[in-house]
């Protein structure tokens, strides 16, 4: 059992955008945390984003990283490369298991902060494994479909949240968008059949049996015996949110695993905050950082008794 002395005032897993911007709140802060990453952030996959602030000529996101890494750095500030595995609760603190190169050890801090995101659901097409981390098939129209606007648009999904997707992209977009449903069929009558009809949404659910690459993209996909062409490809499927340390503690969760959390970013067990993608809600950076900042304001505030403002410590 540590001692008082050696429990961490927060665990922050995920060094993503979030969990970096939270780090970097809590150093100005003068906290003592952790900040541990398994080396796999969602955003690395990002070729370049368009709506993050003062950027007028767009940002990658190993750019965002790499610039949020050397910010640390001037406040001491590393991160240890490793996963946490485990995660218990305790009265007044958690104790995490971190499993690195060298070997498993336990972590105590008295709050926790998830920014662990999510994996993007790859597209199933034929020879094509990992199109979404290749930057073969986009992800998210709200961070750059205002550079594809006009453009031959196909969106890759199914159910209610392809059909949404598709419909998004021909309202705000392109009046040039075809739905790939890649061999599942819908069920019919479609919900959102008179919107589809309104913005000219072509629906193809037939499987993709080939496609063709030409200069590092895709450029046709054959289904059906007929060859389709488009000149932007957006996955609809969904992430698979890194929620499982959270969910084995019983926090409250939606049907897909994103977490709910309350205005300060604490999810449903106390100490025990959410940050970025891994939240329910709109998976952006800029959004993700906010959570962060918020969470982080917060568990500083609550590192020793409550604030006169919060007398109850909520």
């Amino acid at each position: 059992m540590a001692s008082d002395r050696n429990v961490l005032d927060c665990l922050i897993v995920g060094g993503g955008p979030a969990g970096l911007t939270a780090a970097l709140y809590l150093a100005r802060l003068k906290r003592r945390f952790l900040i541990v990453d398994s080396g796999a952030p969602r955003a690395a996959w990002i070729p370049k984003s368009h709506n993050i602030p003062v950027f007028a000529d767009g940002i990658s996101g190993p750019d965002i990283l790499t610039r949020q890494r050397a910010n640390l750095e001037q406040y001491g500030v590393g991160i240890e490369a490793g996963m946490v595995t485990g995660l218990r609760k305790q009265p007044d603190r958690f104790v995490g298991v971190i499993e690195g190169s060298g070997g498993s050890r336990q972590i105590a801090a008295r709050h926790v902060l998830l920014a662990t995101g999510g994996v993007d659901i790859e597209p199933d097409l034929p020879d094509l494994p990992n199109a979404v981390q290749r930057g073969l098939v986009r992800y998210c129209p709200i961070c750059d479909g205002y550079e594809a606007q006009g453009r031959k648009i196909a969106v890759i999904g199914y159910g209610d949240h392809g059909l949404g997707e598709a419909i998004f992209i021909a309202r705000t977009y392109s009046r040039d968008v075809t739905l790939l449903t890649l061999g599942q069929r819908l069920q019919k009558p479609l919900k959102r059949q008179d919107d589809l009809d309104k913005l000219g949404v072509r629906v193809i659910e037939d499987p993709i049996e080939t496609l063709d690459l030409e200069n590092e993209r895709i450029a046709a996909l054959h289904a059906g015996g007929h060859e389709h062409r488009f000149d932007v490809l957006y996955s609809a499927l969904g992430l698979k949110y890194r929620s499982d340390l959270a969910l084995a503690l019983g926090a409250e969760h939606d049907s897909s695993g994103g977490l709910i959390v309350d205005g300060h970013c604490q999810t449903s067990v106390k100490g025990l905050y959410a940050a970025g993608d891994i939240v329910r809600g709109l998976d952006q950076i800029v959004i993700g950082m906010g959570h962060a900042a918020i969470a982080a304001i917060h568990i500083h505030n609550h590192c020793e008794l409550p604030t006169e403002e919060e007398p109850d410590g909520a």
